[in-house]
């Protein structure tokens, strides 16, 4: 009688897969494939080789703890050639003497995972045989048509999927500085991270059979992911805090890449990472979708909306020295924003939505309960589609919103003339291929007072007031019900914004003299133009405060008044200085300053309001490269940096990391530096991974926090 076909031994070819799939940066001896993409296994057997027409092969696919047919989450596919009911297909690329080279495809829609890969054997109708093959792990394919987070062009995969460092922008609209990051989305075990996150979500504990039947829609994940990073309804990466106390944990500005965060996360059985704040959400959203295959880029938006109750006016209240107040209601503009952008189809939208979509991880607001936002269509939110899912309406808001100012004083409200403040500006991401700073925001908004860009603000309002209307959403100040259109919104069809010098013939306007470095005097001057054919007496209060980036304010911490006479046309300028021993003790982590100047002339109830942010800088880290840069061959690394105070440094610690270079973060314990100390150290390291690499630097210590610096590499395979 005829021997049954009995499989010995599999080949997954995992070396030669993963780098036809992309995924060789991963592994090599693990197999990592991509939907829509053919990959082949070999399969040994004993006694004798594969019969066509004897012997009926069938393989299975399994994923998730509960597989199911029905549900996609479990596939059988037949080697006989007919294309059966299955979407996945297999066929026959060699038949040897004993092996048998089959090529498999999973469709371009399957969901995302793990997967286990079965084989039944049907020899003459006899017994079947099954035998387990193996694991695999599916991921999305941007490199595929058929799939629905596909991109055209290779440059742009290459950044935004398989670049594993970049920079996101921080700093003020005036002051734009890049900080380097660490993806790392490819380093060892992070796959296995970002599949146990998919796993630690409420969906997928409340109905693990559905969530992973989901696994193959980018928006479904991307919502998914979103909602994980943060902590606010589960186990989520990271812990967000605003408060400036950062005792027991580490404080946002020091991070410098996104391993060590999701290594620590999962080392301590998923309790949250303490502590983020929006560029650090950004950056492990970021880490994640690129290693599951979603193109994703990291975006900065410079003033930055936070419309609580979506009337597209962001209210601003100071007193009469020109400081800003807590707010009551919470909408606030922060200094800068960061978020993700994801490419992919939108089949749940009109045709047109598809591409860039928002994606913000920070915890904000929620949405259908969940503290997660998006995904929100670039290009609904520049068309003013505000209805569109998901959450296009808070999206829309962070980058249009209008400010109005207003001052408190003896309990009553009065507003004040302040030149444009619009939100929105200088949206900014990474540049393909290069270091450099990419300005999106025309893909956010029209031209600034251009007529589409007034028509799209109008069809947001009206759509937004039409949904209010209709919700519980309950005004809870009086400047929160939706306005007559032409007293409040400067964007009023009907009439010109009303610009201050319309109005108060008096222009303020403040210039810094030098470069604002830490631990030296801020020195600036208040210039003050007269426009009007009139004598003008002016008294203009000034004040200086620390700012957080999200807008919050913290006590002034100097004042002056200066009384300014203005013949018609003329401009005199008021010298001002902030002394360093002044401001020191008084900055927060965002270095950032605000000065203001309140001006109020004589005989006339008009207030004029300017205001200007100021990012103290420090000198970076610098970092040399000593010879050249091989793989599997020792490298050395100088790190050169100095203390910028001219006050003594305590607890300076130094973190150096780059993905493939190290294979995890160092610090090393620096200790004391003395004031204006310079100092360098020399690292030793064997890069593991060629091609374009970085290394990112920090310094911190008892005074600062984020001294920062990078070092582009790039490894050669030999010498």
């Amino acid at each position: 009688a005829q021997r049954g076909l009995e499989v010995a031994l599999t080949d997954l070819q995992s070396s030669w897969n993963n780098v036809r799939h992309h995924t060789e940066e991963i592994s090599s001896d693990r197999l990592l494939v991509r939907r829509g993409q053919a990959f082949n296994i070999t399969l040994y057997f004993r006694k004798r080789g594969f019969q066509p027409g004897l012997d009926n092969i069938i393989f299975v696919a399994e994923t998730g703890p509960l597989p199911d047919l029905s549900n996609g989450t479990r596939a059988l596919f037949s080697l006989a050639g007919h294309h059966g009911p299955s979407p996945w297909i297999a066929s026959l690329e060699t038949n040897g003497a004993s092996s048998l080279e089959v090529s498999l495809c999973a469709p371009p829609t399957a969901a995302v995972g793990r997967y286990l890969l079965k084989v039944h054997i049907d020899c003459f109708q006899k017994s079947v045989t099954a035998y387990q093959l193996g694991e695999f792990i599916l991921l999305f394919n941007p490199w595929c048509p058929g799939d629905s987070v596909y991109l055209d062009s290779e440059p742009q995969r290459q950044e935004y999927v398989v670049n594993d460092y970049g920079f996101i922008y921080q700093g003020n609209k005036n002051w734009i500085r890049p900080c380097p990051w660490n993806y790392g989305q490819f380093e060892e075990n992070i796959i296995d991270i970002c599949l146990e996150l998919l796993d630690k979500s409420l969906n997928f504990q409340i109905d693990p059979a559905t969530d992973c039947a989901l696994r193959g829609s980018p928006v479904y994940i991307s919502r998914v992911v979103c909602a994980m990073i943060n902590s606010n309804d589960d186990n989520g990466v990271l812990n967000g805090n605003w408060s400036e106390s950062y005792l027991d944990g580490i404080n946002p500005a020091e991070w410098t890449g996104s391993v060590a965060i999701l290594k620590q996360w999962h080392a301590t059985g998923c309790q949250p990472v303490r502590y983020g704040q929006c560029w650090v959400f950004a950056a492990i959203m970021c880490t994640v979708m690129r290693c599951l295959g979603i193109p994703t880029r990291v975006i900065t938006n410079f003033d930055s909306g936070h419309d609580t109750d979506g009337n597209l006016i962001i209210d601003e209240y100071y007193d009469s020295t020109g400081r800003i107040l807590e707010n009551k209601k919470k909408d606030t503009v922060w200094n800068f924003h960061v978020w993700n952008e994801c490419w992919m189809a939108r089949k749940d939208l009109p045709p047109g939505y598809g591409g860039w979509q928002v994606l913000d991880a920070t915890p904000q607001e929620t949405s259908n309960g969940l503290y997660c936002c998006g995904p929100a269509s670039v290009r609904a939110i520049k068309e003013g589609e505000v209805d569109l899912n998901y959450d296009t309406a808070f999206a829309f808001s962070m980058v249009n919103a209008d400010c109005m100012s207003w001052l408190v004083y003896g309990g009553k409200e009065q507003k004040i003339h302040r030149d444009t403040n619009t939100v929105g500006n200088f949206i900014s991401t990474k540049s393909i291929q290069s270091d450099e700073r990419d300005d999106v925001t025309e893909n956010y908004k029209y031209i600034e007072g251009s007529p589409q860009e007034r028509l799209v603000f109008m069809r947001a309002l009206q759509k937004l007031k039409a949904r209010r209307s209709e919700g519980p959403h309950k005004a809870d100040s009086q400047h929160s019900t939706p306005v007559p259109l032409n007293r409040d919104s400067p964007r009023s069809l009907h009439m010109p914004s009303l610009r201050p010098s319309d109005i108060v013939q008096v222009s303020l306007k403040f210039q810094l003299l030098d470069p604002p470095n830490m631990g030296q005097d801020i020195r600036f001057v208040l210039l003050a133009l007269n426009m009007s054919l009139q004598f003008k007496d002016l008294k203009v209060n000034l004040s200086a405060q620390s700012l957080l980036h999200d807008g919050s304010p913290l006590p002034p911490f100097w004042q002056d008044t200066a009384f300014i006479t203005l013949s018609p046309e003329e401009a005199k300028t008021h010298s001002c200085r902030i002394p360093y021993s002044q401001y020191s003790q008084y900055l927060s982590t965002d270095k950032l300053i605000r000065i203001s100047a309140l001006g109020e002339e004589k005989n006339s109830p008009e207030k004029i309001l300017v205001d200007k942010i100021i990012t103290l800088a420090y000198p970076g880290i610098m970092i040399n490269v000593l010879g050249a840069a091989i793989v599997n061959q020792p490298l050395s690394i100088q790190v050169l940096f100095s203390n910028p105070l001219s006050e003594h440094v305590a607890d300076c610690v130094l973190t150096v990391e780059g993905s493939g270079l190290f294979k995890k973060q160092q610090r090393v314990l620096i200790g004391v530096l003395k004031p204006q100390h310079r100092a360098s150290i020399t690292l030793e390291t064997v890069p593991f991974k060629s091609g374009q690499r970085q290394i990112q630097a920090n310094l911190r210590s008892n005074k600062f926090k984020d001294i920062k610096g990078y070092k582009n590499v790039y490894v050669d395979l030999r010498l």
